[in-house]
Protein backbone atom coordinates (compact mmCIF):
# COMPACT_ATOMS: atom_id res chain seq x y z
CA UNK A 1 0.00 0.00 0.00
CA UNK A 2 2.77 2.33 0.66
CA UNK A 3 3.94 1.96 -2.92
CA UNK A 4 0.29 2.78 -3.95
CA UNK A 5 0.79 5.53 -2.06
CA UNK A 6 3.56 6.89 -2.77
CA UNK A 7 2.71 6.62 -6.47
CA UNK A 8 -0.31 8.41 -5.79
CA UNK A 9 1.59 11.71 -4.27
CA UNK A 10 4.22 11.88 -7.03
CA UNK A 11 1.27 11.90 -9.60
CA UNK A 12 -0.77 14.51 -7.28
CA UNK A 13 2.43 16.78 -7.07
CA UNK A 14 3.12 16.33 -10.69
CA UNK A 15 -0.56 17.49 -11.23
CA UNK A 16 -0.20 20.53 -8.79
CA UNK A 17 2.92 21.31 -11.28
CA UNK A 18 1.22 21.16 -14.13
CA UNK A 19 -1.71 24.17 -12.55
CA UNK A 20 1.37 26.31 -11.69
CA UNK A 21 1.83 26.38 -15.39
CA UNK A 22 -1.22 26.76 -16.92
CA UNK A 23 -1.70 29.84 -14.43
CA UNK A 24 1.72 31.43 -15.76
CA UNK A 25 0.55 32.87 -18.89
CA UNK A 26 -2.49 34.82 -16.92
CA UNK A 27 -0.57 35.88 -14.21
CA UNK A 28 0.09 39.80 -15.90
CA UNK A 29 -4.07 39.81 -16.78
CA UNK A 30 -4.30 43.08 -15.62
CA UNK A 31 -1.07 44.19 -16.65
CA UNK A 32 -2.67 43.56 -20.44
CA UNK A 33 -6.09 44.46 -19.64
CA UNK A 34 -3.98 48.01 -18.99
CA UNK A 35 -2.02 47.27 -22.17
CA UNK A 36 -5.05 47.19 -24.06
CA UNK A 37 -7.01 50.03 -22.63
CA UNK A 38 -3.80 52.25 -23.43
CA UNK A 39 -3.49 50.81 -27.30
CA UNK A 40 -3.89 53.86 -29.47
CA UNK A 41 -2.75 53.86 -33.19
CA UNK A 42 -2.28 57.24 -35.88
CA UNK A 43 -2.68 57.29 -39.42
CA UNK A 44 -2.32 60.34 -41.41
CA UNK A 45 -3.48 60.95 -45.21
CA UNK A 46 -0.01 61.64 -47.69
CA UNK A 47 -1.10 64.98 -47.85
CA UNK A 48 -1.20 65.50 -44.31
CA UNK A 49 -4.87 66.64 -44.29
CA UNK A 50 -6.25 64.16 -41.95
CA UNK A 51 -5.10 62.52 -39.11
CA UNK A 52 -7.11 59.67 -37.48
CA UNK A 53 -6.28 58.01 -34.24
CA UNK A 54 -7.86 54.72 -33.41
CA UNK A 55 -7.87 52.34 -30.50
CA UNK A 56 -8.65 48.88 -29.19
CA UNK A 57 -11.02 46.56 -31.86
CA UNK A 58 -10.52 49.54 -34.36
CA UNK A 59 -12.45 52.09 -32.81
CA UNK A 60 -11.94 55.92 -33.89
CA UNK A 61 -10.78 57.84 -30.84
CA UNK A 62 -9.87 61.25 -33.04
CA UNK A 63 -10.09 63.19 -36.04
CA UNK A 64 -7.83 66.20 -37.48
CA UNK A 65 -8.27 68.13 -40.04
CA UNK A 66 -5.42 70.06 -40.80
CA UNK A 67 -7.26 72.63 -42.84
CA UNK A 68 -10.80 72.79 -40.10
CA UNK A 69 -9.22 71.70 -36.72
CA UNK A 70 -13.19 71.78 -35.67
CA UNK A 71 -14.54 69.71 -38.39
CA UNK A 72 -12.82 66.72 -36.97
CA UNK A 73 -14.72 67.28 -33.64
CA UNK A 74 -17.68 68.00 -35.65
CA UNK A 75 -17.49 64.11 -37.70
CA UNK A 76 -16.43 62.14 -34.26
CA UNK A 77 -19.56 63.34 -32.86
CA UNK A 78 -21.85 62.55 -35.67
CA UNK A 79 -19.88 58.98 -36.04
CA UNK A 80 -20.25 58.57 -32.54
CA UNK A 81 -24.32 59.36 -32.56
CA UNK A 82 -24.55 56.96 -35.76
CA UNK A 83 -22.81 54.09 -33.97
CA UNK A 84 -24.58 54.52 -31.30
CA UNK A 85 -28.11 54.53 -33.50
CA UNK A 86 -27.05 51.30 -34.98
CA UNK A 87 -26.14 49.33 -31.56
CA UNK A 88 -29.90 50.71 -30.61
CA UNK A 89 -31.18 49.68 -33.45
CA UNK A 90 -29.18 46.45 -33.34
CA UNK A 91 -30.54 45.83 -29.89
CA UNK A 92 -34.41 46.54 -30.74
CA UNK A 93 -33.96 43.52 -33.99
CA UNK A 94 -32.40 41.37 -31.02
CA UNK A 95 -35.27 41.91 -28.68
CA UNK A 96 -38.13 41.61 -31.02
CA UNK A 97 -36.11 38.24 -31.97
CA UNK A 98 -36.16 36.82 -28.43
CA UNK A 99 -39.22 38.52 -27.62
CA UNK A 100 -37.52 40.97 -24.84
CA UNK A 101 -36.12 37.87 -22.92
CA UNK A 102 -32.79 39.59 -22.72
CA UNK A 103 -34.00 43.35 -21.91
CA UNK A 104 -31.09 44.30 -24.35
CA UNK A 105 -32.54 47.73 -25.57
CA UNK A 106 -32.59 49.06 -21.86
CA UNK A 107 -29.24 47.77 -21.46
CA UNK A 108 -27.40 49.47 -24.27
CA UNK A 109 -30.18 52.98 -23.74
CA UNK A 110 -28.33 52.64 -20.13
CA UNK A 111 -24.72 52.34 -21.03
CA UNK A 112 -25.40 54.85 -23.89
CA UNK A 113 -26.94 57.40 -21.55
CA UNK A 114 -23.92 57.02 -19.24
CA UNK A 115 -21.34 57.53 -21.74
CA UNK A 116 -23.09 60.35 -23.93
CA UNK A 117 -23.99 62.24 -20.91
CA UNK A 118 -27.24 62.43 -21.40
CA UNK A 119 -30.84 60.26 -19.89
CA UNK A 120 -32.42 57.14 -21.22
CA UNK A 121 -35.69 59.14 -21.56
CA UNK A 122 -33.54 61.26 -23.80
CA UNK A 123 -32.00 58.31 -26.11
CA UNK A 124 -35.57 56.95 -25.82
CA UNK A 125 -37.34 59.84 -27.40
CA UNK A 126 -34.54 59.89 -29.87
CA UNK A 127 -35.56 56.41 -30.94
CA UNK A 128 -39.72 57.00 -30.98
CA UNK A 129 -38.41 59.99 -33.46
CA UNK A 130 -36.90 57.27 -35.99
CA UNK A 131 -39.01 55.30 -38.46
CA UNK A 132 -40.09 51.96 -37.22
CA UNK A 133 -38.21 49.47 -38.75
CA UNK A 134 -39.79 46.40 -41.43
CA UNK A 135 -40.95 43.72 -39.35
CA UNK A 136 -38.46 40.42 -39.92
CA UNK A 137 -39.17 38.34 -42.73
CA UNK A 138 -41.18 35.67 -42.10
CA UNK A 139 -39.36 31.99 -42.65
CA UNK A 140 -42.92 30.31 -43.32
CA UNK A 141 -42.86 29.31 -47.05
CA UNK A 142 -46.26 27.70 -46.91
CA UNK A 143 -48.03 30.35 -48.26
CA UNK A 144 -46.06 31.04 -51.13
CA UNK A 145 -45.61 29.83 -55.28
CA UNK A 146 -41.85 29.92 -57.17
CA UNK A 147 -42.00 33.73 -58.02
CA UNK A 148 -44.31 34.93 -55.49
CA UNK A 149 -46.06 34.79 -52.39
CA UNK A 150 -50.39 33.12 -53.22
CA UNK A 151 -52.20 36.30 -52.52
CA UNK A 152 -49.80 38.27 -54.77
CA UNK A 153 -50.46 36.43 -57.54
CA UNK A 154 -52.97 38.68 -59.87
CA UNK A 155 -56.03 37.54 -61.30
CA UNK A 156 -57.06 37.93 -64.38
CA UNK A 157 -59.08 40.64 -65.65
CA UNK A 158 -63.06 40.29 -65.22
CA UNK A 159 -64.12 38.96 -69.03
CA UNK A 160 -66.27 42.21 -70.06
CA UNK A 161 -68.05 40.42 -72.56
CA UNK A 162 -66.74 42.43 -75.25
CA UNK A 163 -63.40 41.71 -77.22
CA UNK A 164 -60.62 43.18 -79.36
CA UNK A 165 -59.32 42.71 -82.90
CA UNK A 166 -56.65 40.19 -81.49
CA UNK A 167 -59.57 38.04 -79.14
CA UNK A 168 -61.80 37.80 -82.44
CA UNK A 169 -58.84 36.85 -84.20
CA UNK A 170 -57.33 33.86 -82.35
CA UNK A 171 -61.33 32.97 -81.90
CA UNK A 172 -61.82 32.34 -85.61
CA UNK A 173 -58.55 30.31 -85.69
CA UNK A 174 -59.37 28.14 -83.23
CA UNK A 175 -62.89 27.69 -84.61
CA UNK A 176 -60.91 27.37 -88.23
CA UNK A 177 -58.78 24.38 -86.62
CA UNK A 178 -61.59 22.52 -84.74
CA UNK A 179 -63.60 22.41 -88.72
Amino acid sequence: MSAEFDQLVAQFEQFQSKLKHVDEPFADLGGMQQELTELESTATSPDRAVTVVAGVGGSIKEIRFADNPGLGAVVMATLQRAVAEAARKQAVIVDEHTNGALDLVDQVLEVQAEALGTTVDDLKSNMRDEAPAAPPPSDDFSEQTVLRRADDTPQPPPYSGGGSAGDSFLKNLFDEEDH
